[in-house]
Order: structure tokens, then sequence, then C-alpha cells
């Protein structure tokens, strides 16, 4: 049976990250875009920082990596696994403007 989970699918789980269990949930928005697994966005709503919740880990701090696993086409990923930005030390309120780029 095929899995239909969107990071297996997009081969993100097993190229770019061992398979996991999540232990929180997390939502990313940019503007009114809501960001799920597998999800495709323009470079022009990704000009600004994304803004991000978490599930109640307010004393916890985050790091948020934005990056292309397939750059620059799924079709000839000669630069794999780009790395576009980090953040770290975002508080659990999920404001990475609060974090340290």
């Amino acid at each position: 049976m095929a899995s239909s989970d969107p990071l297996v699918v997009c081969r993100i789980i097993g190229d770019v990250v061992d398979v996991f269990v999540p232990r929180m949930t997390m939502n990313v928005y940019y503007g009114p875009k809501h960001v799920t697994n597998g999800c495709n966005i323009k470079p022009s709503i990704a000009t600004n920082p994304p803004r991000v919740t978490f599930t109640d880990h307010s004393n916890e701090l985050y790091t948020l990596v934005m990056t292309d696993p397939d750059a620059p086409s799924p079709s000839e990923p000669s630069m794999r696994e780009w790395v576009h930005w980090i953040v770290t030390d975002i508080p659990g309120d999920g404001d990475p403007t609060h974090g340290k780029i």
C-alpha cells in the first residue's frame, strides 16, 4: 500500500530526514496562506518571515529551517538541499522575528 503522507510522497522523508513521529503541532502561515506538508508556495509570498504557532510549549526554544530539497527542480536536483535560511532560538510563542538569524 502506497503512503499518502505528503512528506513521503515528495521524498522529504527518506531523502532529507529520517522517519519521525511528531511530538507537537506546528502551523505555518505566509500571510493568510496556511502552509502544510507537501504544500508548494510561490517565492513572492515567502519574502517575509512566516507566522509560526506551536502547541503550548512556551518555555522551549526552536529552530526553523527553510530548505529546498530538490533545487533547482525535482527533475534536476543538482543543488540538492539548498538552505534558504535558518532561524534559531525561536521562543515558544512561535514568532521567528524573536529568534536569531
